[in-house]
């Protein structure tokens, strides 16, 4: 299986590139952006020795069709899609935040609440909380956007306008639209049978100042879903919630003895384990999209991908 490990294209008008933990964004004359997906799969800050199959595809979709179903309520960074793991947008200068919000105790927060803190990025925690219940009303909960290979790390309201990292007037427009995002994505998500338990948004300006949503959105990377059916049954005995997300990457990791920390081994991922993650990921896009998922050729995966491009730039 040709899985897309990383490029090194040289398209017309090309100023420069950027390398993620993810994603590979080309910029074209300081005008458009090229962003493509790789199959790449981190964990923890950490990129995993081996990729996923159509992990990139899958990711470059539903990011498409989730900007799509919510642009009527926050404008985005995106123009067109040449190719089926390829975003071509308006240039941004990026937050140099990411805009996390929970609805749910789960994940990072739950592992925080479960060391003894009720106070997560100056936000209050009420006490008698389980793991994975709801909050009374979702919490913002930003972490700094960290450069390649650094940690993201959680950070208040307050410390990001004491910094000057985004200023007021620009923090409230963050807000306001991750609030909006967040609404949108919950009932999209309960139309499938699903809850949007926690994701992460990332705005940025374009030349002309406005903000816009850039990145991926509600994908099983940036988000965690629960199905519904069963939650509350769940719940109420104290048993794991069925979920739909990068968490049970993460709880692998953690049950083999990694959580990224320094001197840790990243533990061997077998054909199965691998085969395994790109089948959760392929059946949450079908739960999350509502349509069948199409894998595209990865015969010349690059060769097909350069094709796209260069076709959709020459236009």
């Amino acid at each position: 299986m040709n899985t897309i490990n990383e490029t090194n294209f040289q398209f017309p008008n090309q100023k420069s590139v950027y390398k993620g933990k993810v994603r590979e964004v080309y910029n074209i004359n300081d005008e458009l952006l090229v962003m493509i997906a790789t199959d790449r799969l981190s964990a923890f800050d950490v990129i995993l020795p081996r990729q996923i199959p159509f992990k990139g595809q899958i990711l470059n979709q539903i990011a498409t069709k989730m900007m799509n179903d919510t642009a009527d309520v926050v404008p985005n960074w995106l123009i067109a899609n040449p190719d089926e793991n390829v975003a071509v947008g308006h240039l941004c200068e990026p937050f140099k935040v990411e805009m996390v919000i929970r609805g749910y105790l789960s994940g990072h927060a739950a592992r925080e609440y479960k060391l003894g803190k009720r106070v997560l990025c100056g936000v209050q925690m009420a006490e008698g909380l389980k793991e994975n219940d709801k909050f009374p009303t979702p919490i913002i909960t930003p972490s700094t956007k960290a450069d390649n290979g650094a940690h993201d790390e959680d950070i208040s309201r307050e410390d990001i306008l004491a910094k000057q990292i985004v200023s007021e007037e620009d923090y409230v427009i963050l807000e306001d639209y991750t609030r909006k995002l967040f609404q949108r994505g919950t009932e999209i998500a309960k139309k499938r049978g699903l809850i949007l338990v926690d994701t992460k948004y990332e705005f940025g300006k374009t030349k002309d100042g406005k903000i816009v949503l850039i990145d991926e959105i509600h994908t099983p990377d940036s988000s965690r879903y629960f199905y519904a059916d069963g939650y509350q049954e769940r719940q109420s005995k104290g048993e794991a919630q069925k979920q739909l997300s990068k968490e049970f990457v993460r709880q692998w990791l953690i049950e083999n003895g990694f959580q990224g920390k320094e001197n840790q081994q990243i533990p061997e991922m077998s054909d199965a384990k691998i085969t395994e993650i790109s089948n959760r990921y392929i059946e949450l896009y079908e739960q999350i999209t509502g349509e069948t998922f199409v894998k595209a050729s990865t015969e010349n995966v690059l060769n097909r991908i350069e094709k796209n491009v260069n076709s959709f730039l020459s236009k």
